[in-house]
């Protein structure tokens, strides 16, 4: 979990994306300016609903900003891929303990989903993703991303994370020639973390 703090925007309304999104067109992929970070930020009331000080919500916003940015600039790029994965977070598992069966292959090193409960996130995005053609990944973090890239030399990769997370790969996946989208984390945290469905699907 890289940011120093916890969020949760699951339960914020649907077009608080949309004019996230209508930021980013008319901003055309530069930088936002703070006052539209904040004016976003009062809108939505994200202070409060999420209990984070202005600055830790102003951070959060502008993540949010910047991978919808990246992923327009890449999205023609990632198109013409075919070689394609997924990688999903291990704190998206419903259990995080031994009532999830997913199996960690230290050789990946990933875990591999063993579809136990239907309910859970990463099941459904498992089974989602795989149906389409793409190998899944289950991160215990960032770190075991270079290793499998370097090994399976995917052309497109989807990446479920939080803002932090995203900047972090992107200069190896720039390095790599490898064309990405982020789907971001709305919950973050070490356990029962939450990402939106259809964005995902969406992306992939």
């Amino acid at each position: 979990m890289p940011y120093k703090f916890t969020f949760d925007i699951s339960k914020t309304p649907h077009h608080f994306f949309t004019e996230l999104a209508m930021v980013v067109y008319k901003s055309g992929m530069h930088k936002v300016f703070l006052k539209t970070v904040q004016d976003i930020i009062r809108k939505f009331r994200i202070q409060e609903t999420t209990g984070l000080n202005l600055q830790d919500a102003v951070v959060l916003i502008q993540d949010l900003i910047d991978m919808q940015a990246l992923n327009l600039m890449q999205r023609q790029k990632f198109l013409q891929t075919k070689k394609r994965a997924l990688f999903l977070p291990h704190c998206s598992r419903k259990y995080m303990d031994s009532r999830c069966k997913a199996v960690f292959e230290t050789s990946l090193p990933s875990y591999v989903c063993a579809h136990c409960s239907p309910d859970c996130g990463v099941n459904k995005a498992d089974r989602i993703a795989r149906e389409k053609g793409y190998d899944v990944y289950v991160l215990p973090g960032g770190s075991c991303l270079p290793n499998i890239l370097k090994a399976k030399k995917y052309e497109g990769v989807v990446g479920v994370a939080c803002g932090e997370e995203v900047k972090l790969s992107c200069e190896l996946l720039s390095s790599m020639s490898v064309a990405r989208q982020s789907v971001p984390l709305l919950k973050n945290g070490c356990a029962n973390t939450v990402f939106n469905m259809e964005t995902l699907i969406k992306t992939l």
